[in-house]
């Protein structure tokens, strides 16, 4: 994983994790690896997974196991939260960084829906 300086290491690592979640390489139920294990493999400070870990931990994402480790939530609600969340932050910044370039909400709309048919209409 690469990290982007103007972001603190524990923030971008629980959005690595939400990525996980989202598009399914980590499941309802799942292990998560040791708290060890990720800051080898992401060559990071065990700290700074400690801390993305206890957030995720507080925000029910997580759920921890007294001797067994740490697991993915198996309730699809707060899943689906956390997508609904991540979409939209998705959204808040294609819009602003649209906004900058004076494009109106119309033509963000209309914009969007081209893309949308161009996208529909490559895959067929």
């Amino acid at each position: 994983m690469k990290f982007d300086d103007k972001i603190p290491i524990y923030y971008q690592i629980k959005n690595y994790i939400y990525r996980q979640i989202i598009v399914g390489k980590l499941a309802p139920g799942d292990k998560l690896p040791a708290v060890r294990q990720l800051a080898v493999d992401l060559t990071v400070n065990v700290n700074t997974v400690q801390r993305a870990l206890g957030e995720l931990i507080s925000e029910k994402i997580i759920e921890p196991q007294r001797g067994k480790g740490n697991f993915v939530t198996e309730d699809r609600e707060t899943i689906e939260k956390l997508k609904k969340l991540l979409i939209t932050e998705q959204l808040q910044d294609l819009y602003e960084n649209l906004r900058k370039l004076n494009v109106s909400d119309e033509e963000i709309v209309d914009y969007l829906q081209d893309y949308i048919n161009k996208r529909k209409q490559v895959q067929s």
